[in-house]
């Protein structure tokens, strides 16, 4: 059964898997960087940094641009939103079936006029 809102949510997720992209994702809603900014907070080569960085843009999770002889990296919200519907989903079933087993536990408690 497939209930994914997101044809590329697989790609997605797998991005977000790895803490340095994570990281990467959470400078840019700062605003647009180039990949040497990127890279500072990291101990990484500029090379490791744009392969994460094309992973996540392979994602749809950031674009880049040139402004003049700089190569910019932007935040892509569009594909961040994909990813709520999906974990609504998940929490939506997660609160029905808790919901459910409160209802239950309700019925087997002990009636509250003096049965004990």
């Amino acid at each position: 059964m497939n209930d994914s809102p997101a044809p590329n949510l697989d790609r997605i997720f797998a991005a977000l898997a790895d803490s340095t992209r994570r990281a990467i994702l959470l400078k840019l809603t700062d605003g647009d960087e180039g990949v040497m900014d990127l890279a500072a907070p990291f101990d990484m080569s500029q090379p490791a940094i744009s392969r994460h960085i094309k992973v996540l843009e392979t994602a749809g999770l950031v674009t880049r641009y040139r402004q003049g002889t700089h190569r910019l990296c932007r935040l892509a919200p569009d594909t961040l939103g994909q990813i709520e519907p999906w974990l609504d989903m998940i929490a939506d079933r997660y609160r029905r079936k808790y919901n459910r087993l409160d209802a239950v536990l309700e019925t087997m408690k002990p009636s509250q006029k003096g049965d004990n």
